[in-house]
């Protein structure tokens, strides 16, 4: 097939359509129902005559002379009616029944005055007639005439009521061309072949001159560039392309997702069977193309034996149940066969659509919402002596950075104190392992978010240690783990660039060259659980983040995948970096500061370990300094304790010790 032919089959196909949407959405043309109108009226006069010239007794009286006088009547009477009242000019789907009336007033005129013409040219003897039967004769004109006006309008009426809403849905159906050849493409396919919103015209491969075979009874289309992109576009007015896998989409991205961004056409994608949207399952389901799916990676294997082994049967606790992590844990913990969930979490809107949401997706399993605060220890401890978790998954905390620089006190109370209270309550109540979610902020800690979570990991690991060594009694295993920035949770730079989009910007990014590693919320999860099969205790985790993603450029794909241009359309903003802020973040899993695990994409951190005991009086102490507010101090104390911890732009600096390390 040449471009050619894509032009006139695409013309072939898009010419019903337009005839269709002018018919629904456009009114027709007054010529078009005024020649209706004239014609069917002769129609009936002509119907008349030949009632006359077949059952009149006198049958050679009415031909001849008599049918041409009838029919020149009959044209230029209807002509003048048709003019004089003017009903071809009703929209005739909006039709009332005044307007039915004024189709008698055009009949009974066409009557009258045929009546003039005919009774003239018997008085003339020109060849008119006029007698009973002639007068019989236009009394059928009228009805006949005023049948035919009326049946038209009445049959357009219902034909257009009829078809309105297939046509609507043949017209809403967007065109689209899914990308490969795959099985999950050939899927896609099948699954789309009734859709009411899309309508498949076939398969799109790179790399390939125009093609002339079929799969699944559909044309497989080739390109090799973006002019024969561009001719197959406008060849089949094409509305979307999809990809039926983020495999395909991410090694498009810089290609043919690009050229879809330049021209006004559609990335779409069908998400995985389990993927959870505004807590309704994806399953079958089709949506627009996401930047999380273009920046996640290939779709990370674990040992799901292991982790069933782990958790089959068991009672587990997920704090923070309520936020991006805790909430993606109790989905995949949900399908390894454990005995029961316990969802703690002090944000009750987020916990009830939860809750919600789990039960309709694991009706089989039992899920406890619990409202409470890590910084409660009577709530807790309620917590523990009723359902006796076995293992506790740790993911509540406070985790924005600016926020956190100007609330330190809280952030304290939340991620040491609370960590703290957790960690102490699964020893007194014998848990078999606690898994504890941090950050790579922890890492150097240039604010207080991340310093928090580094007194936190610290906590854990030094009360680990302490049981170990006998100082403590207890048989809780402490695993810690570190990831970077997980795409598209709560309150993230994803979710926020995307409202400002929809806002029509501008899109704000604090500067040109900061850039940040990123995960995907499931596999975030997914190396979570598998770490905890991987520990035998007390050791932190430092997951595998890929390469950096440049937050600039982040916002500029997003913006092109709204269908959107940086400057014409919507403007990018650079306001700075906020406090607490740093350009680039640590690399978590280097082979210099981490050890190999079973896994490629989990090591073990190397950290300073600490005694408990000293621990404990700088907890006490923080906890106390926190609740009275005494934001100088705690702070001094932080540094104290986590002597790599820097501030940057902050106003913390001034209590950093001149030769510090960064």
């Amino acid at each position: 097939m040449n471009n050619n032919d894509i032009g006139k089959k695409g013309i072939l196909r898009v010419l019903p359509s337009r005839l269709l949407k002018r018919y629904l959405f456009e009114y027709l043309d007054t010529r078009v129902i005024f020649v209706s109108d004239l014609a069917l009226s002769l129609v009936a006069s002509i119907f008349v005559l030949f009632l006359i010239t077949m059952f009149a007794g006198s049958v050679a009286s009415y031909q001849g002379p008599f049918s041409a006088w009838w029919i020149c009547s009959a044209v230029a009477a209807t002509l003048i009616a048709l003019l004089l009242f003017k009903n071809y000019k009703t929209v005739i789907r909006h039709a009332q029944l005044r307007d039915l009336l004024g189709i008698f007033r055009i009949s009974a005129t066409k009557v009258l005055l045929m009546s003039a013409v005919l009774a003239a040219g018997s008085i003339l003897k020109i060849g008119g007639i006029f007698n009973k039967t002639v007068i019989m004769a236009l009394l059928i004109d009228f009805l006949l005439t005023s049948f035919l006006l009326v049946a038209l309008r009445i049959a357009m009426i219902l034909v257009y009521d009829i078809y309105k809403s297939q046509v609507k849905e043949r017209l809403n159906r967007q065109r689209v061309l899914i990308y490969g050849t795959s099985e999950k493409s050939v899927a896609a396919a099948a699954r789309l072949k009734d859709s009411t919103h899309y309508q498949v015209i076939g398969f799109l491969i790179p790399h390939s001159i125009a093609s002339q075979y079929k799969i699944a009874d559909m044309p497989v289309f080739g390109y090799n560039g973006e002019d024969r992109l561009k001719d197959l576009v406008d060849g089949f007015t094409l509305d979307c392309i999809l990809f039926a896998s983020e495999a395909d989409a991410k090694v498009e991205k810089d290609a043919l997702i690009r050229f879809c961004s330049e021209n006004g056409v559609k990335v779409l994608i069908t998400p995985g069977i389990d993927e959870v949207v505004g807590g309704r399952i994806m399953k079958n389901k089709v949506r627009g193309i996401k930047i999380e799916d273009l920046l996640g990676r290939e779709e990370i294997r674990i040992n799901e034996d292991g982790i069933r082994k782990e958790c089959e049967g068991k009672v587990i606790l997920v704090t923070g149940a309520a936020g991006s992590i805790g909430s993606e844990l109790c989905r995949q913990l949900a399908s390894f066969g454990v005995k029961m969930i316990i969802l703690f979490d002090n944000a009750e809107t987020p916990m009830h659509n939860l809750r919600l949401e789990l039960e309709g997706r694991f009706p089989g399993l039992r899920f406890v919402p619990v409202i409470g605060d890590v910084r409660q220890p009577e709530r807790l401890d309620y917590v523990f002596r009723k359902f006796s978790p076995e293992i506790v998954f740790h993911a509540a905390a406070y985790k924005h950075v600016p926020l956190m620089e100007e609330n330190p006190c809280e952030a304290v109370l939340v991620n040491v104190y609370g960590s703290r209270n957790v960690a102490d309550k699964c020893i007194e109540y014998g848990v078999e392992k606690m898994v504890m979610i941090s950050t790579d902020k922890a890492v150097n800690p240039t604010n207080i978010m991340g310093c928090t979570k580094r007194l936190a990991e610290i906590y854990v690991q030094s009360l680990g240690l302490a049981m170990e060594e006998g100082r403590v009694k207890g048989g809780t295993k402490f695993i810690t783990t570190r990831f970077g920035n997980v795409l598209g949770s709560s309150g993230s730079v994803i979710p926020h660039f995307r409202e400002q989009i929809e806002k029509g910007g501008p899109v704000t990014v604090t500067d040109p060259r900061i850039t940040r590693y990123f995960m995907t919320i499931p596999e975030a999860c997914r190396l979570v659980m598998e770490a905890a099969t991987l520990s035998g205790g007390n050791q932190i985790f430092a997951f595998e983040m890929g390469e950096p993603v440049k937050i600039d450029d982040l916002a500029r794909k997003m913006i092109a995948l709204a269908g959107l241009k940086v400057g014409s359309d919507i403007e990018i903003e650079y306001t700075g970096l906020r406090p607490g802020e740093k350009l680039y973040e640590e690399v978590l899993s280097s082979a210099e500061d981490t050890d190999p695990t079973a896994h490629d994409l989990i090591r073990i951190a190397r950290v300073r370990h600490y005694n408990y005991d000293e621990v404990l009086e700088v907890v006490n102490r923080l906890e106390t300094l926190s609740r009275d507010v005494e934001v100088t101090e705690m702070v001094k104390l932080m540094k104290q304790t986590v002597p790599e911890f820097k501030s940057q732009n902050s106003r913390f600096c001034a209590f950093d010790t001149p030769g510090q390390p960064s």
